[in-house]
């Protein structure tokens, strides 16, 4: 009896965990309730009166997930502004990923986990995931537990987002690569659907659901194969200059279709000047391009981007965090350092209607 007692809670175990994401990066990024508490209590005695941004209009951001220790100042502008309870957060395909799944292209990748770990608990899973995948072509997208469990992009956010709202629900979405027309067409799928799921649901935007996109900038050094300016403290100074340069253009700015195709020439390919290694390339066109859909359909206007802060981990180096588990998954110094920025995407410029 004892043994099939135990048997019984050992496969109901083992179905519950297949059931729950696992936790990918348990050094750079905090899972224990008291010891994320601690982050943003640094983080905001840290940031006094610093940050004056508005949560008023804004409906989608972008956030580094490089570890809390390096980017927790760049992390931090952004959460305390985001109100919504249901968050559609794209990823990345990160290397690691793609070599373990074959390098999948001109796709997205969804997941079939029930719920997915968080500091405060477990974290809600959205119907709009399963409305997108019974929705859109088949070859739009696949679904991989696999590919979500072992990428750390989408997990990064949940911390922050779940110690502002412990009611989360998200739905992750990977983004692979893929040209830009063929994101056009994957995007105007994916954003007819979540208008469809707005609707259905009665939801405002920014205020019931919230866009995020998470990234981190320039990947610089002998580790990255990435160094077109040298390894000094000068060639810092260029990639980082040339970061905020893209930035100040392009995300720090009205959102228009002409400048997200002009911003992959920046961040995708150029043969004319060397491309920073931006690992959410990818996810920024593909999810401004999705938010700016669905934004002109619904709202009838435009969004502009607003820069919260930018920094890189040379610059940054370790925040004196003390009392928690948390610690570094890369070294960093002239050869080798992450550049990462938060922005945030109001609404703006109602669309004039078209004269006959």
């Amino acid at each position: 009896m004892k043994s099939l007692l135990l048997l019984l809670l050992t496969a109901t175990a083992s179905v519950l965990a297949q059931n729950i994401r696992p936790i990918r990066d348990s050094v750079g990024f905090c899972w224990r309730a008291n010891e994320m508490d601690k982050v943003i209590s640094f983080l905001s005695k840290d940031a006094a009166n610093k940050y004056h941004f508005n949560s008023e209009g804004l409906v989608a951001a972008i956030s580094p997930h490089d570890d809390f220790l390096y980017a927790g100042r760049v992390y931090y502008p952004l959460y305390p502004l985001i109100k919504a309870k249901e968050i559609v957060i794209f990823g990345v395909t990160h290397g690691t990923v793609r070599k373990a799944m074959n390098d999948p292209q001109n796709i997205l990748i969804f997941d079939s986990y029930k719920k997915w770990r968080g500091p405060y608990g477990l974290v809600n899973i959205s119907p709009l995931r399963e409305k997108l995948t019974n929705s859109l072509p088949k070859d739009f997208f696949m679904v991989s537990n696999k590919a979500q469990r072992i990428e750390h992009s989408i997990e990064a956010l949940i911390p922050f987002l779940q110690h502002y709202n412990r009611n989360l629900t998200i739905t992750p979405i990977m983004v692979t690569q893929m040209p830009f027309e063929r994101m056009e067409n994957i995007s105007a799928k994916v954003a007819e659907i979540i208008k469809s799921y707005i609707k259905e649901k009665n939801l405002k935007l920014g205020k019931d659901i919230f866009f995020l996109i998470s990234n981190d900038a320039n990947h610089y050094g002998k580790d990255f194969n990435n160094s077109p300016y040298g390894l000094d403290s000068a060639a810092h100074r260029i990639a980082t200059s040339n970061d905020r340069r893209i930035l100040n253009s392009y995300i720090n700015a009205k959102i228009t279709g002409r400048d997200l195709k002009e911003l992959t020439g920046e961040i995708w390919h150029n043969n004319s000047k060397p491309i920073p290694l931006w690992c959410g390339r990818y996810p920024i066109i593909f999810g401004l391009l999705t938010v700016r859909k669905i934004v002109k359909t619904i709202a009838g206007k435009e969004i502009e981007g607003k820069l919260f802060k930018y920094s890189d981990t040379l610059t940054q180096g370790k925040l004196p965090i003390k009392g928690t588990h948390l610690g570094l998954t890369a070294p960093v110094s002239t050869k080798h350092w992450v550049g990462f920025f938060s922005a945030g995407f109001y609404l703006k410029y109602t669309i004039k209607a078209r004269t006959k």
